[in-house]
């Protein structure tokens, strides 16, 4: 199913896009590699892009979303494919995320940035550098301004043995936990998250 979000002609005053980015930018996000398979040709090839529009949705049934700009490469692949794997990425990932998200550096992005990666449970390319990585089955899309968020539902899951603090993005640069090794987390424990 796919629709498209409108903005009302009565909106309102227009918001200029470095003010919206500005505001946007002091959210604190974590940063994610999308990876799914390009197979036309009788061959697969992989494909990423650096996304921090992601999201968890539901838990039953597990769900999660991302946004994807439509001038992304991987854009009308994941369109046909229907499947793509989320990879989380830890504190030491800052030149994978740089090269998946195009910026000028030492790693080709035509080579999958030189990324090693195995496949998954549903045979989708995992980045043997993520924390943690989740494989999706597209369940609906929809067009909302430059972007389509795929809403979707996972299908496999894994974590890395060793846990890195994550890699966080925040006003345009990375962001690094350094206090959180050293300091004790604040607010109530959950049970369901070992101490370090």
């Amino acid at each position: 199913m796919v629709a498209a979000v409108s903005q009302p002609q009565d909106a309102g005053p227009r918001i200029e896009p470095e003010a919206y980015r500005d505001v946007m930018g002091r959210f604190v996000t974590g940063v994610t590699i999308v990876t799914c398979l390009d197979e036309r040709r009788g061959r697969s090839h992989p494909w990423g892009t650096t996304v921090n529009a992601f999201s968890s949705v539901s838990l039953e049934p597990p769900l999660v979303l991302v946004c994807i700009g439509r001038e992304r490469s991987i854009h009308p692949i994941i369109a046909r494919a229907g499947r793509f794997a989320v990879n989380i990425l830890g504190e030491d990932c800052q030149a994978l995320s740089d090269c998946f998200a195009g910026a000028p550096g030492s790693r080709a992005k035509d080579a999958f940035c030189e990324a090693a990666y195995r496949l998954g449970q549903d045979g989708l390319p995992v980045l043997e550098a993520s924390i943690a990585y989740i494989e999706c089955l597209v369940e609906q899309t929809l067009e909302a301004g430059d972007h389509t968020i795929y809403l979707a539902r996972v299908t496999g899951l894994g974590t890395s043995e060793v846990h890195p603090l994550p890699l966080l993005y925040y006003r345009g640069r990375y962001l690094r936990i350094e206090r959180a090794a050293t300091a004790a987390l604040q607010g109530k424990p959950d049970e369901r998250y070992p101490e370090r």
